[in-house]
């Protein structure tokens, strides 16, 4: 089982996952976590991407795509994922589909969680991070637009997506996306 949890920054990608990572019996892959774990055990790809992150600069696609594909190989992931932060961009949904075959595997479902802007923006503000001022907020809620929204319409023309609303309670969205499913 493989289903990725698709959204604009602040819809609740994360905290959804861990919930049905738990009540699915599958692994939750945050691409976050898996860069902070391959720069932390110094990987050839972790040690990689500290060069762009060191620098300030965005990691590539294909950097992104081999820690993946890293994280993947462990056995926990061997029931299934739920991805979290990963795809971003039609370079790396390819690069995904590629690694996916070659495992004879294929995405069971993206599930699209849906939440306007504006509440996206007072969630995000709400939380308090350093990094979630309004300009941060309103940059990150544009590259989403630009570069992964458009991933949307790719994941529709293979009959992938299901949509769901982000609003409500977390127990609410947490049985929409079940029935989703």
């Amino acid at each position: 089982m493989i289903i990725i949890l698709f959204g604009a920054p602040g819809v609740g990608k994360g905290t959804q996952a861990a919930i049905l990572a738990e009540k699915l019996g599958v692994a939750h892959l945050s691409t976050g976590d898996a860069f902070r774990k391959a720069i932390k055990n110094s990987t050839p790809i972790g040690l990689l991407a500290k060069g762009f992150v060191d620098a300030g600069a965005l990691v590539p696609d294909d950097v992104v795509a081999r820690i993946v594909e890293e994280t993947l190989s462990d056995p926990s992931f061997s029931n299934g994922v739920i991805l979290d932060g990963f795809p971003r961009t039609k370079p790396q949904a390819e690069a995904l589909n590629e690694l996916l075959d070659a495992k004879g595997l294929e995405i069971g479902k993206v599930v699209n969680i849906c939440v306007d802007h504006a509440t996206i923006a007072e969630r995000l503000l709400l939380r308090g991070r350093a990094d979630d001022s309004r300009e941060v907020i309103d940059y990150r809620l544009n590259v989403y637009q630009q570069e992964t929204e458009p991933l949307l319409q790719y994941y529709e023309d293979i009959g992938k997506i299901v949509s769901v609303d982000g609003l409500g309670s977390v127990e609410d969205v947490n049985s929409a996306i079940l029935a989703a499913l």
